[in-house]
C-alpha cells in the first residue's frame, strides 16, 4: 500500500497550520501597529456641561447636566477664584448636580461651572492651592475648541417668599444704583428695606458686588416699617466693565447692573510760557499730553501718564513758542514716543479733547530786535577801531584797538578810561 497519498495530506495539513500563523500573526501585528510605529492611541477625555440662570441663597447651586468620560467634579468659579465644588461624579452623564459653596465666596452672580478631570485619581478634588508647587493637581476637561468645558449662569437670590409660603425676613422694596460709575471712585446706592411681620425685629442687609459681600448693615425695623438704606461703595481695584449688584436680606434680594468707565477725558491750561507750558489733566487710558503751536505742530510732549487725574503736568517746549502766541494741550492715547503715528482722543462726539491758551512771557535767551531785551551789532573801522553798540539804552562802549584805552560813556557825561599796554 503506497504511502505518498498519506505524506501529501500531511504535507497540506502543515501548509495550512503554517498559513493560519502567518494570518493571525499579521492580525496581532496590524492591531498592533500604531503602539509598534509610536502613534498615541489613548483618547483623549470628553465631557459637555450645562449651567443655567437660577436663584438660590449663595451656599449651593444646581447644574443641569454634566457628561464626563472618565469621572470627575463639577468646579464653580467667580471671577476666577472657586466657590463650590461637586462630589465626585463617576464617568458618563449626571443632571441637576449640586455644587456646594466652598470657602468664604458665595455662589451669587455671574458663575462659571467647569468640568474637571479627577487627574489625582482619589475622588477627592484637588485645586492648585492644595497641590505642592511641584504636585499635580485635578484639571478642566479641554473641549475640541482647545478651551475648558465650562458654561456660565449667574444666580441671584429669590424675589421673595412663594404665595402662601410663612417667612420673617425683611423684604427688599427697592434698590437703586448710578448706572455708570468711573475708575476708582464710589458707588451710591438707596434702598428701601421693609419688615413685613407685625413685631420689631433685627436682621442683616448684605450689598454685594458680583456676588461679593461689599457691606453689611444690621437694621432694627418695627413691625411694618419701612426704611431707607444708603451704601456707599469704593471702587478702587473693580476692573472696568458691567457689573452686577444686589441688595440682599435673609430670604429676600433685588439686583440689577451697573458700569464701571474710565472718566471723561479732560484738560486745562494751567500756564503757559515760551519755556514750558503747565496742565491739569483727567486721562481715560493711558497715555500723555501734547503741545501743538499756533499752526498745529506738536513742538512738545509730557511724560507718559496712567490712566486717572493729574494735576500740573509740566511740559518742556524748549523756547518753541512765543509771547503771544497760541498753544493748545491735546490728550493723546499711547506712547508719547509715537506721537507721531499716534491720533489724539476724541470725546463722544468725535472731537479731540483739548485746551488753548495765550503764551505770556519772553523766552529767557530771547534776543528780539528793537524790543529792549538786547540787540548786539560789531562793526569794524579802518582804523582798528570797534564799537559795540546796545540799543536801549543809554550805554555806549568803545574800544580803540590802536592805543589800548578803553572809553565807557553811562549817558551821564562822566567818562572813565583805562590805559593799558597795547599788546597787539
Amino acid at each position: 500500500m503506497s504511502r505518498l497519498p498519506e505524506l501529501g495530506t500531511v504535507k497540506r495539513i502543515g501548509a495550512i497550520l503554517v498559513a493560519l500563523v502567518v494570518v493571525l500573526a499579521a492580525g496581532t501585528v496590524v492591531g498592533q501597529a500604531p503602539a509598534l510605529f509610536g502613534a498615541d492611541v489613548t483618547e483623549e477625555p470628553e465631557g459637555s456641561i450645562e449651567f443655567s440662570d437660577q436663584t438660590g441663597d449663595g451656599t449651593s447651586a444646581t447644574v443641569d447636566n454634566v457628561t464626563l468620560s472618565d469621572g470627575g467634579f463639577v468646579v464653580v468659579t467667580s471671577e476666577g477664584e472657586i466657590v463650590g465644588v461637586s462630589e465626585y461624579l463617576g464617568e458618563g452623564d449626571h443632571e441637576n448636580v449640586t455644587v456646594e459653596q466652598r470657602g468664604e465666596g458665595e455662589l451669587l452672580g455671574q458663575l462659571t461651572a467647569t468640568a474637571h478631570q479627577d487627574v489625582t485619581g482619589n475622588e477627592t478634588f484637588v485645586g492648585p492651592e492644595e497641590a505642592g508647587e511641584d504636585e499635580d493637581h485635578d484639571r478642566p476637561y479641554i473641549g475640541a475648541d482647545g478651551y475648558p468645558v465650562s458654561d456660565t449662569a449667574t444666580v441671584s437670590m429669590p424675589d421673595g417668599p412663594e404665595e402662601g409660603a410663612t417667612s420673617t425676613s425683611f423684604i427688599v422694596e427697592s434698590a437703586n444704583a448710578t448706572d455708570r460709575v468711573p475708575v476708582n471712585d464710589t458707588l451710591e446706592i438707596t434702598s428701601e428695606i421693609r419688615n413685613p411681620n407685625d413685631f420689631e425685629d433685627q436682621q442683616p442687609v448684605d450689598f454685594r458686588i458680583d456676588g461679593e459681600v461689599r457691606e453689611r448693615q444690621i437694621v432694627s425695623l418695627s413691625a411694618d416699617e419701612t426704611r431707607q438704606l444708603n451704601f456707599t461703595i469704593d471702587l478702587s481695584g473693580v476692573e472696568p466693565g458691567e457689573h452686577g449688584y444686589g441688595i440682599y436680606t435673609d430670604e429676600d434680594g433685588a439686583v440689577d447692573d451697573f458700569l464701571v468707565e474710565y472718566a471723561p477725558a479732560d484738560v486745562t491750561v494751567v500756564e503757559a510760557t515760551p519755556e514750558e507750558v503747565v496742565a491739569d489733566a483727567t486721562l481715560p487710558i493711558d497715555g500723555f499730553l501734547a503741545v501743538e503751536d499756533g499752526n498745529g505742530s506738536v513742538v512738545a510732549t509730557s511724560d507718559a501718564l496712567e490712566y486717572g487725574d493729574h494735576e500740573n503736568v509740566t511740559i518742556d517746549v524748549g523756547d518753541e513758542l512765543a509771547d503771544g502766541e497760541t498753544a493748545t494741550v491735546v490728550v493723546y492715547g499711547g506712547d508719547p514716543g509715537e506721537v507721531a503715528t499716534t491720533v489724539p482722543y476724541v470725546d463722544g462726539e468725535g472731537d479731540p479733547v483739548q485746551a488753548t491758551a495765550t503764551v505770556e512771557g519772553e523766552a529767557d535767551d530771547a534776543l528780539s530786535p528793537g524790543g529792549g531785551i538786547g540787540d548786539n551789532e560789531s562793526n569794524g573801522t579802518d582804523d582798528g577801531n570797534q564799537t559795540n553798540e546796545t540799543n536801549g539804552t543809554d550805554a555806549t562802549n568803545e574800544s580803540d584797538g590802536a592805543d589800548g584805552s578803553n572809553e565807557s560813556d553811562d549817558g551821564s557825561g562822566n567818562e572813565t578810561q583805562a590805559e593799558g599796554e597795547d599788546d597787539a
